[in-house]
């Protein structure tokens, strides 16, 4: 699967890909990952500005859609095996579809992700409208801008991708709490903190019963 990320902050984003599995199955080809500095984008030659002030008045700075719509026909022209069926342009945005585990399976049946990330106060309203396919959140919060969601997209998706994962069982599992030695913790204070019995008792009925029971809803 491949995934491209349209950032001012490639570095970011490059960053996480050096360590872990995501690293690995990176480094096997099971993912590519490309980032993509909106900045080489810019019709300003000088100063490689991509942002301006908003119409209207407010504070802050807003992304231009120019850059983006730029950046975003250099990676499609430069992927043409992809179709645009199997490919999908997403906006990072707190106004967009809450993304969960359901969202993360759907989007694994693509074969390219595209991200853009936002910073300043914003992007041109124009880039939802008319570029981006969906627009996604990762929470109702407000961040610094897109990157972060955009790697938090990309982990739950690559969990998806086959070979990614050294045990795909866990792909899109539910949770149960998890306890290894030693089996009583004593605190500082005499405290002790015991795993629980049944999960010492051998009998796998009883573990599967416990863990059913003790599920996380994801």
């Amino acid at each position: 699967m491949r995934f491209d990320i349209v950032t001012i902050f490639p570095d970011i984003v490059e960053s996480y890909f050096k360590e872990g599995l995501l690293s690995r199955a990176k480094g096997e080809g099971y993912l590519q990952v490309y980032t993509h500095d909106l900045r080489k984008f810019s019709t300003d030659e000088k100063h490689h500005k991509v942002d301006d002030r908003p119409f209207g008045g407010g504070p802050g700075m807003v992304v231009m859609v120019e850059p983006i719509e730029k950046a975003i026909e250099n990676i499609k022209t430069n992927a043409p095996e992809i179709k645009t069926r199997n490919q999908r342009v997403i906006l990072l945005s707190a106004k967009g579809k809450k993304f969960d585990q359901k969202e993360a399976k759907r989007l694994s049946k693509y074969k390219q992700l595209i991200f853009i990330c936002g910073r300043y106060e914003g992007v041109d309203e124009r880039v939802a409208d008319y570029i981006a396919d969906e627009e996604i959140s990762i929470g109702d919060y407000i961040l610094n801008g897109g990157e972060v969601g955009a790697l938090v997209v990309i982990e739950a998706v690559s969990r998806y991708i086959a070979h990614v994962l050294h045990n795909e069982e866990s792909i899109g599992s539910r949770p149960y709490p998890v306890y290894t030695r030693p089996e009583i913790f004593e605190t500082k204070e005499g405290k002790k903190w015991r795993v629980p019995k049944v999960l010492l008792s051998g009998n796998h009925k009883k573990i599967d019963e416990w863990r059913r029971k003790n599920m996380y809803n994801v």
